[in-house]
């Protein structure tokens, strides 16, 4: 039986369900997989340890780790290759090991394209504001790009990350679809939906990125976070009318990725869903 190590590396993970969507996937499909939980934040670890992690993954035989909050830039900088998507983004998500080598991918672009096609069937796209451009938030704005955003406005506490992404942005899909917004009620005012790429929500990490007056009925609204599924945004998005999806969709397809870097063996995106309903159902 083919056995496999793998993990996942961030901050705050503590309830991350990556573990049970991995070891369930390769239960089913007769593989050996054990996923383990590397918490940097409880374990008392900051980015100036990502490459000795890494190092010590390696020696211990992983097949790779996933790559999240806060890291998926970071890490890029310890890797010996990158994926064309992964480094036309400037993110990672995914780390495999072969041969002595650090490969990088992300697996978050598809995962949240297939999580907004099939979550929000016909969502318009002409305008979409995103809260974040950080790693995930570069997966997120590629996606959205792909599937013909004609305007995408981003905000962000760091505004010089966004500009950055904004320009990247605009030099492969086209000049003016992406800009840093100024003022947020004006934009969300204007636009069919949002997107939140930030952290914000998430266990550990309290709070909304959207203020709560600016949630109108025609806005559809989705987070990327999934622990908990009905974030503060949500919660209030869903209150007010909103068409609203979780980030657990995103989770499922970018994990089916993922496996496959790790094992070389194609994942089934319906049966993760399956797994990934049951664990949160207790």
């Amino acid at each position: 039986m083919a056995s496999f190590l793998t993990g996942l590396i961030g901050r705050d993970i503590g309830r991350s369900l990556s573990p049970w969507l991995h070891e369930q996937e390769a239960a089913a499909q007769g593989v050996n997989l054990i996923y383990r939980l590397f918490d940097f934040a409880a374990d008392g670890l900051g980015e100036a340890d990502l490459d000795r992690m890494l190092a010590a993954l390696q020696l211990c035989g992983f097949a790779g780790v996933n790559v999240t909050h806060p890291y998926k830039q970071a890490v890029i900088a310890h890797l010996d290759e990158l994926s064309e998507q992964a480094a036309q983004i400037g993110a990672v998500n995914t780390v495999a090991f072969r041969n002595g080598r650090r490969y990088g991918y992300n697996s978050d672009i598809f995962g949240f394209a297939e999580n907004l096609r099939t979550g929000l069937p016909g969502a318009a796209l002409d305008q979409v504001v995103q809260m974040g451009s950080g790693g995930a938030g570069a997966a997120t704005a590629h996606a959205l790009m792909g599937m013909g955003t004609g305007k995408l406005v981003l905000f962000d506490p760091n505004r010089d990350r966004a500009q950055t992404l904004c320009a990247s942005l605009n030099a492969i899909y086209g000049n003016g679809r992406a800009i840093v917004g100024d003022d947020l009620a004006q934009a969300i005012g204007s636009a069919d939906g949002i997107v939140n790429a930030t952290p914000l929500g998430m266990v550990g990490y309290p709070g909304s990125a959207v203020p709560q007056a600016c949630l109108e009925p025609r806005l559809w609204v989705t987070d990327i976070v999934y622990f908990p599924l009905e974030t503060q945004l949500l919660a209030e998005a869903r209150a007010a009318g909103c068409r609203v999806l979780d980030g657990s969709g995103m989770t499922i397809f970018q994990a089916a990725g993922a496996f496959e870097h790790f094992t070389g063996r194609k994942a089934d995106p319906a049966r993760m869903r399956a797994s990934f309903q049951a664990i949160s159902a207790r």
